[in-house]
């Protein structure tokens, strides 16, 4: 099995991947919203949800959310739901965890692999890992 796993960084360095100046990532978050409403028929206002990136020391990750910039009530008919939302209310899209190397190899063990390659891309800090099921 080749893993690639993301390495950690600096959180200020995270935050500007996941918050890019483009606006690509938040595209992409506000884009879940855009496939309900398409595939559940509900009626999300995406100009009234605003893409967030926070890094989580702890737990050594990047947290992607969707913030209400309004109070509002989403119809999901699909899901027969109705979500109210505060504003600055969020709705958690994503985790992005980060890993030491060694780790990684140490989680592979744990579920019956052996480490037998490691690459780095030591510029932007990048494991690809090729595992042998034990």
């Amino acid at each position: 099995m080749l893993l690639g796993t993301d390495l950690e960084k600096p959180a200020d360095q995270l935050i500007l991947a996941y918050d890019d100046p483009l606006g690509v990532t938040a595209a992409f978050n506000l884009n879940l919203l855009a496939r309900i409403n398409r595939e559940l028929q509900a009626d999300f206002d995406l100009t009234q949800f605003e893409h967030l990136a926070r890094y989580n020391y702890l737990e050594r990750r990047i947290e992607m959310h969707l913030r209400s910039t309004a109070d509002q009530t989403v119809r999901i008919p699909g899901a027969r739901l109705t979500v109210p939302f505060r504003k600055d209310e969020t709705i958690w899209t994503e985790n992005s965890h980060k890993f030491a190397p060694e780790e990684v190899a140490q989680i592979a063990r744990r579920a019956g692999f052996r480490c037998a390659a490691q690459w780095i891309d030591r510029e932007w800090p990048f494991a690809e890992s090729l595992f042998i099921a034990e």
